[in-house]
């Protein structure tokens, strides 16, 4: 085979394989690009949206903390879970409530008079719907999943669109600029290859960031930092009680944590039994006060999320999560004796746990401010505009009545199938399996099925 015929074959198993990717990831990727462009000015859209439950007259000095749950407990009752100490002497603290029938609450209280300015569901508000939408369609783990796949795809799909996209017969100027003089399929074609150019790498950065968060990659790296010895710090597993077949995770005791910490094992308490053989008095909680002066003493005297201890060994923890993440820290109390149990910060992570948790913070829009949010909001619209030019060169190219999938080139060699598929599974389990799956549907499965074949192509 020639050199020429063998490159035209290659290009069009390559714009098969993007045609391919488009049709799956495209709708998922509108969405991922809606929602995330929202959760970017989260706190602006809420200051916006519920001012009167997020600011509250400016305070000369706090109240205690077991005033600001009792204010909120009597006014939704239910079991308190956390309270989110602010820092502004402007705003409010929310304390977290599931009440007995119904969904969880976040009420807000005013840490200088205990009034509750209101209460709501967060996945019933728009930037909670699209912080859900985002990570998992609304779907749990299965939708969860889902996210993952289309995201590594999405990688597949710059991966093909970079080798279409690359100037050979033009120069670099065409194929960097849309030609506006064009009309038709021509301009569309254009306009969607510069977009692609200029924003490929930032999409690429957004997927990269934000897959640690995903449920099958993002385990597996931090079980593989963790095993290197570059991700959670191996001398701080000393937190996990000594007597427990498996620890808890802090993931698991306090839902919402730094990536780091997740898998990290939760420190607990002395059991109330232990202290009534020493004692032979039942131990006592020593309440969220004197856990706050506590953390006060070690530095800790607001902006911090404080979550209530689950179960009699449980612990109350604290989590400094800043928009850089330098500042990072997360401090458990023992509820009985008011030791420290366990203090992790910044500092303590593996560089790879560093560079995974900076790389999350420049995701959200929070490591630069303002220009952070911007730069990342040009990227989701980047996102939209190819979305939407590749679906309409799509739906003006294709046949009626047919999907229009790019003819099939002649049978490449089976060998760089399978590397290309085993390099994909390394890296990206999901995409390798999928990979394997769409080759079967498309080469042998549809070969069988003519009248199939006919409407796919």
């Amino acid at each position: 085979m020639s050199q020429t015929r063998h490159d035209r074959h290659l290009y069009r198993a390559v714009w098969r394989w993007h045609f391919y990717a488009g049709l799956f990831v495209a709708p998922l990727l509108l969405i991922l690009a809606i929602t995330g462009s929202i959760y970017l000015f989260n706190d602006e859209i809420e200051d916006a949206l519920h001012a009167p439950l997020h600011f509250a007259p400016q305070r000369q000095a706090d109240l205690p903390l077991s005033r600001l749950l009792a204010a909120a407990q009597a006014a939704h009752p239910g079991e308190v879970t956390r309270i989110d100490l602010p820092s502004d002497p402007h705003r409010t603290a929310q304390v977290f409530v599931t009440p007995r029938q119904g969904e969880p609450l976040r009420v807000f209280v005013d840490p200088g008079s205990a009034r509750v300015h209101g209460a709501f569901v967060y996945t019933r508000t728009l930037v909670g719907f699209a912080d859900t939408m985002h990570g998992s369609l609304m779907l749990g783990r299965f939708g969860d999943a889902i996210v993952e796949l289309a995201a590594c795809w999405a990688l597949l799909l710059i991966a093909t669109g970079a080798y279409l996209w690359w100037p050979r017969e033009h120069g670099w100027r065409q194929a960097l600029w849309p030609r506006w003089r064009e009309r038709g399929r021509p301009f569309w074609r254009s306009l969607h290859s510069s977009i692609g150019a200029w924003t490929a790498m930032l999409i690429v950065f957004l997927i990269v960031t934000g897959l640690p968060w995903a449920g099958v990659w993002g385990d597996l790296l931090r079980a593989g930092t963790q095993q290197l010895g570059i991700g959670y710090p191996s001398e701080h597993r000393h937190h996990a009680a000594a007597t427990a077949p498996k620890a808890v995770t802090v993931a698991q005791a306090i839902g919402e944590a730094p990536w780091t910490m997740r898998d990290a094992p939760m420190p607990a308490s002395e059991h109330a039994h232990h202290h009534a053989a020493a004692n032979d008095a039942p131990a006592r909680d020593i309440g969220i006060d004197a856990v706050a002066r506590v953390l006060a003493a070690h530095g800790l005297r607001g902006d911090y999320r404080l979550s209530l201890p689950r179960g009699e060994d449980g612990v109350y923890t604290a989590v400094v999560y800043p928009n850089r993440p330098q500042g990072q820290r997360t401090v458990h109390v023992d509820r009985y004796s008011a030791r420290i149990a366990g203090d992790t910060g910044f500092a303590d992570y593996g560089w790879a746990a560093k560079a995974v948790e900076l790389g999350v913070q420049l995701h959200m829009g929070n490591y630069f401010g303002r220009v952070n949010q911007i730069v990342m909001l040009l990227t989701c619209l980047g996102v939209v505009a190819l979305c939407c030019s590749g679906a309409w060169m799509w739906w003006r190219r294709r046949p009626r009545g047919r999907l229009g999938a790019p003819s099939l080139p002649s049978k490449m060699r089976l060998r760089t199938i399978a590397l290309i598929t085993l390099g994909c599974g390394v890296l990206f389990p999901l995409l390798g399996a999928s990979l394997l799956l769409v080759f079967v549907l498309d080469r042998i499965v549809l070969s069988r099925l003519p009248r199939l074949a006919a409407i796919v192509r």
